[in-house]
């Protein structure tokens, strides 16, 4: 997943990201590491929040964006 990547070009911190989305910091970083799988409503979460499309996200696809 590219989660650590896109907030790491937002320059933002995990525990920004976990406040901004009302999650926990510890959470962030077990998706970021691979430890933890987001659940749907997770990934779109994390998919709004960048304003990017779930696959790319999920490194799908290279184009980052939301196709309507």
């Amino acid at each position: 997943m590219r989660l650590k990547v896109l907030r790491e070009q937002k320059k933002i911190s995990q525990l920004k990201l976990a406040m901004d989305l009302n999650m926990n910091q510890n959470s962030i970083s077990r998706y970021e590491n691979g430890v933890r799988e987001a659940d749907y409503a997770t990934l779109i979460k994390f998919a709004d929040y960048f304003n990017v499309s779930i696959d790319y996200l999920l490194e799908r696809t290279d184009n980052p964006e939301l196709h309507k």
